[in-house]
């Protein structure tokens, strides 16, 4: 039995991590199925945002058996910088995916002063991770990646399968550039 109809988890997976996996994972036990709201979803690159939404939807189903994968549900989330319209945005493409009488419930843990989006969303029931407090951080798994180094101790294998397939790719050839040539601190 699940305490909850649907789990949220907000991120922008950016890549996606062990720390990320394990959320899931966890949100899986809890809820029927889990909404993966991906953050950052216009489809525009960036070094901060170098994967489209469709190309983590993929990356982060490759970790999970086939069963798992009918639970996970995505929504595409575009940066709006108004946390009114932000909160309106996300809960809107919550309600296409869930009915008006679901539990839902919203699954994350307080990194940083960047998690402060946790606080929110008070009609839904916070499941807060303690366990992951001091958890991982994707900037400096990303800058790795950028210097050509896939640091495979803090990612599942579906992304370290994505991540050398994308290595091969145009598009990483740019980012990689327009990293080297950039101020990294901004990042």
């Amino acid at each position: 039995m699940y305490h909850f109809d649907y789990l949220v988890f907000i991120g922008r997976f950016q890549p996606f991590h062990l720390a990320h996996m394990q959320t899931i994972e966890i949100a899986l036990q809890q809820s029927h199925k889990v909404i993966i709201a991906l953050g950052s979803a216009q489809p525009e690159r960036s070094i901060k945002n170098p994967f489209l939404a469709q190309e983590r939807e993929q990356m982060i189903l490759s970790n999970f058996s086939q069963e798992d994968q009918q639970r996970i549900v995505f929504v595409h989330v575009v940066d709006v910088y108004d946390d009114q319209k932000w909160v309106k945005l996300v809960k809107d493409l919550v309600a296409e995916k869930t009915s008006a009488e679901a539990k839902i419930g919203l699954i994350g843990h307080f990194k940083d002063e960047s998690s402060y989006y946790l606080e929110l969303f008070p009609n839904w029931t916070l499941v807060e991770l303690e366990s992951l407090k001091d958890s991982i951080s994707a900037t400096p798994m990303r800058e790795a990646y950028y210097r050509g180094e896939i640091q495979t101790q803090y990612f599942p294998q579906g992304t370290i399968k994505f991540l050398e397939k994308f290595q091969t790719t145009p598009i990483y050839a740019e980012l990689q550039r327009r990293f080297a040539t950039q101020d990294s601190s901004r990042f």
